[in-house]
């Protein structure tokens, strides 16, 4: 079973940046597409990018498109989100997860980490 674990959470103002890194214990990892998703407080868990594993195509969300930039480290087994000119809307738990093909759907991810808190202050 694979197991995914995020890093790099934490708190910042409105504006900042950080980049979270997702490290998956697959042994065929190039396999797989690899998402990003978040759960904010009392909301439902929403898409936020993905990257797929043929030729590393990326998709986001709206809400994200043109801010965030998500990318894969096949030697290292790791996908990150480069998170920029955050806000406090995207104050969430953040997880990735890992799919056989190219979804933005939640119940086609097979694989899901933890989780690592980002909160946006104003």
């Amino acid at each position: 079973q694979e197991q995914l674990v995020e890093s790099g959470g934490g708190l910042v103002q409105a504006g900042g940046s950080l980049r979270l890194s997702c490290a998956s214990s697959a042994r065929a990892f190039t396999n797989y597409v690899m998402g990003w998703f978040r759960q904010a407080p009392g909301k439902e868990r929403e898409f936020v990018a993905f990257i797929t594993n043929s030729n590393g195509a990326t998709h986001y969300a709206d809400s994200v498109n043109g801010r965030f930039t998500i990318s894969r480290d096949n030697a290292k087994n790791t996908v990150y989100l480069q998170m920029t000119n955050l806000k406090p809307e995207d104050t969430a738990i953040y997880y990735c997860a890992s799919a056989a093909h190219q979804t933005r759907s939640l119940s086609e991810y097979r694989s899901w980490g933890q989780g690592t808190q980002v909160t946006v202050s104003a």
